[in-house]
């Protein structure tokens, strides 16, 4: 067993989902043309004034609630002082001393089926810097200041994540709430969802380590790479008799490794003071409650609920609960279906997600509806369709506008359920291969897929499967 242990702490910038920025009324669109979504206020010129954007308010107290933390009646803004030149007023607008969100957690399931609680520290309002942009120019930088002002949630989670494995499982789990409150459209890609990771190593009983902060890094796999190259350079330091030294470090995805940015600052280094301009926020308990009024069955209860009340694997369950949007259309079938979740599971983890991925589309951009879908799957529970068939039609679904019933018309899938109908054609080919019937009453059981055989090609593939395989045992026994 390995003498190390790490230590893991995150601290995740989630983008509020607001159209305007935090203190101002500066659009927050992704995609825009450099600098030009940063208003006077987001600049910090002399005489603007911030404004507290009131749904970004509502969206904290929406996260606080779902992750059981205590929301304070009353937070407070702060300023804290840095320079960089993608920080135009020389700080940035944050609280310190007085987060909006104290405590909470999150209990996040892990690879091996096992379960973790992870302790949160805070959750707090604050405003985010623009971008430094490194190749738009011949050795130059420039400076886009289009994401200043845009409002972020900062959630810190206690150093109690023990493996870079552990941190992904952390992560899925946070960034699958936050989506499904639609506190975020949590994108990474577009920075709506970032990670800071705090690692640091210790032998076994011994204190904590000194700490190094991976920044910025915006992708699972990404951090799961970080982490773990962090882990291993801090010990092999320590091995070789060097000392870690605090310090903020980039992650290099080209080389799967990070490096050095620069000492990491200690709060006293930000001099952190209450900002002048904006008030203490005050939350009345009205106002929380009737955000608790109205949150949604959140993903964790949700999902015990698909193996309870539906019989749906633990497995199964998961993957339905992982995406909001996904949970809505599996939601819409089994309204229509409520005899059938497992069906209905099967064809959106199946049929259905495999054609999104396989066309790159989202749940929101799919072609079928659940309402068509569940049309089609209607018709497999009454029998008129087999599986096989079901999925033919799915195809034409998903490239037209139709209806299952027409597909079915069109295509003359209807499957043939009449035990009537059925039974005239078993005899009629138990009569034309005698040969075949002797063998089988002789104990040669496998010939009976040449007599199903036989009946799907005589009934063009129509034939109800169960029905046909009851009618041939019999007739043949």
């Amino acid at each position: 067993m390995s003498q190390w242990e790490t230590v893991i702490g995150l601290e995740v910038h989630v983008q509020l989902a607001t159209r305007s920025k935090i203190f101002s009324g500066a659009a927050t669109a992704y995609g825009a043309e450099p600098n030009t979504q940063a208003c006077a206020v987001d600049l910090g010129m002399p005489g603007t004034l911030p404004v507290m954007n009131a749904q970004a308010v509502e969206l904290a107290i929406r996260f606080g609630l779902a992750v059981g933390a205590t929301v304070a009646e009353r937070s407070v803004f702060a300023r804290k002082n840095y320079f960089y030149p993608d920080l135009p007023k020389g700080y940035q607008i944050s609280q310190y001393e007085l987060p909006v969100v104290v405590g909470g957690g999150l209990n996040v399931r892990l690879d091996d089926g096992s379960s973790k609680f992870v302790q949160l520290t805070r959750a707090h309002l604050e405003e985010d810097a623009g971008k430094s942009v490194h190749d738009a120019f011949h050795a130059e930088t420039g400076v886009d200041l289009n994401r200043a002002g845009t409002p972020l949630l900062e959630i810190v989670s206690d150093p109690v994540l023990g493996s870079a494995a552990e941190a992904v499982a952390y992560l899925k789990t946070l960034h699958t709430l936050v989506r499904w409150l639609e506190v975020s459209d949590g994108n990474m890609q577009e920075g709506s969802f970032r990670c800071d990771a705090n690692v640091s190593v210790r032998r076994k009983g011994e204190p904590l380590g000194t700490r190094a902060e991976i920044k910025n890094v915006n992708s699972f796999r990404f951090v799961e790479k970080a982490i773990d190259y962090e882990i291993e350079r801090q010990i092999r330091l320590i091995e070789s008799g060097g000392q870690v030294v605090q310090e903020t470090r980039l992650f290099d995805a080209h080389k799967g490794e990070t490096r050095s940015m620069r000492g990491k600052e200690s709060a006293h280094d930000y001099r952190y003071f209450p900002d002048p301009d904006l008030p203490p926020l005050v939350i009345a308990a009205a106002d929380i409650e009737r955000a608790r009024a109205q949150m949604p069955e959140l993903p964790e209860a949700r999902r015990q609920r698909y193996i309870d009340a539906l019989g749906l694997t633990e497995y199964d369950a998961s993957l339905l609960t992982a995406d909001r949007i996904v949970c809505e259309f599996f939601e819409t079938l089994i309204a229509a279906l409520p005899e059938q979740a497992k069906l209905c599971a099967n064809w959106v983890l199946g049929e259905w997600l495999g054609a999104l991925n396989a066309n790159a589309l989202t749940p929101d951009t799919s072609p079928i509806s659940a309402e068509r879908l569940g049309s089609l799957l209607q018709r497999i529970v009454d029998g008129s369709l087999s599986s096989k068939m079901g999925k033919q039609v799915f195809e034409e679904l998903w490239h037209s506008d139709e209806s299952a019933d027409a597909v079915i018309e069109r295509l003359g899938l209807k499957q043939v359920s009449d035990t009537g109908a059925l039974a005239a054609v078993v005899d009629e080919i138990i009569a034309a291969n005698s040969k075949q019937v002797e063998q089988f009453r002789a104990g040669n059981e496998k010939l009976l897929q040449f007599f199903v055989g036989q009946a799907m090609k005589a009934t063009r593939g129509q034939a109800n499967p169960a029905q046909l395989n009851e009618l041939l045992k019999a007739k043949l026994a």
